[in-house]
């Protein structure tokens, strides 16, 4: 699964091409960074011709609005930029995951589901890599870049339950961040998550065999294919009451998760100790860290997923490996 980044002839598309990619991510957080710092001018400037009429000009909102547009357009094109180039490299690491399936492919096709795991399962397999590898490296660079910036503009602000203590706010955004996280990852090791997605997959693979087969043999006919389908009826059933029991969780915290910043703010903003600007910059700075706390959280579904299909690929190597020692000795 990881040859692409041990053998020489992919070296330029797998650690350059993500050394592209990673500058791609530190670029985008340091936009996200000046956008934000904008919001706080702003609102600042908004909160100022509302007190006041014509305490700004007109030629003063327009260029406001026009640094915006700038800094949006080039994460807007950057973003593009990335986006096509990281498809060509997803391509390259599933390519290289294939070549080697191929060149064993004799031994292999004897595994049940060998076509599904080498046409469907290298596919999401570099697809889910990439996503949670890129979306835990920009985690890391977004509480590199927000947690200096929230630490300065919550010194000498009240917080709920923690006072004037200057590090309250990021302090506060941890517990709740870590603290969801640890209670939904535990919810979903109770309900089997993992295992179930794996069975899932599983079944489906057999009864789309068994279809495969019954194109070509007339004797594999209805009472096969429904028992196997009575299987793949069951285990969706299964997953989609434990799913029901896991998304009840995470949703009602997510969306407690909007308050969460107003609710650390509310003696600051009933006190009027902060400007609109200072609050906005708060609630978004805020919002970065512990969005970048909760990564785990919000990636779950698909941490889940990943889960199960690296199962999937180690188990069919496995066996490819078997087999070739079993060849070898006789």
């Amino acid at each position: 699964m990881f040859r692409f980044f041990t053998q020489k002839n992919w070296f330029i598309w797998s650690w350059i091409g993500s050394a592209v990619i990673l500058s791609s991510l530190w670029i985008q957080v340091k936009l996200d960074v000046k956008i934000n710092e904008w919001f706080g001018e702003f609102y600042d400037m908004i909160q100022k011709a509302l007190a006041a009429p014509n305490s700004i000009t007109m030629s003063e909102y327009w260029m406001s609005l026009l640094s915006f547009i700038k800094l949006a357009a080039m994460a807007v094109s950057l973003g593009v930029i990335i986006s096509f180039f990281t498809a060509h490299y997803l391509f390259r690491w599933r390519t290289a995951m294939v070549e080697w399936y191929h060149s064993v492919y004799e031994k292999a096709r004897l595994i049940e589901g060998a076509s599904q795991r080498v046409q469907e399962d290298t596919i999401k397999f570099t697809r889910i890599m990439e996503s949670l590898g890129t979306s835990l490296i920009e985690a890391i660079m977004v509480l590199v870049q927000f947690t200096p910036i929230l630490f300065g503009l919550s010194i000498g602000i009240p917080i709920f339950f923690f006072g004037d203590w200057d590090y309250g706010l990021i302090v506060g955004a941890f517990i709740w961040s870590v603290g969801g996280t640890i209670f939904l990852i535990i919810l979903g090791l109770i309900l089997r998550l993992v295992g179930v997605e794996y069975d899932l997959q599983k079944k489906e693979a057999a009864y789309r065999k068994i279809l495969v087969i019954a194109e070509d043999d007339g004797t594999v006919r209805p009472k096969t294919i429904e028992e196997l389908f009575d299987d793949v009826r069951n285990i969706h059933f299964l997953s989609y009451i434990r799913y029901l029991y896991f998304n009840i969780g995470r949703i009602a915290y997510l969306q407690a998760n909007v308050l969460s910043a107003y609710v650390f703010l509310a003696p600051a903003i009933v006190a009027g100790v902060v400007t609109l600007g200072v609050m906005q910059q708060i609630i978004r700075a805020f919002g970065r860290v512990e969005g970048s706390m909760q990564y785990i959280l919000k990636a779950w579904p698909t941490i889940i997923e990943l889960a199960s299909v690296y199962k999937r690929l180690r188990e069919f190597e496995k066996k490819i490996e078997t087999s070739e020692k079993i060849l070898i000795k006789s």
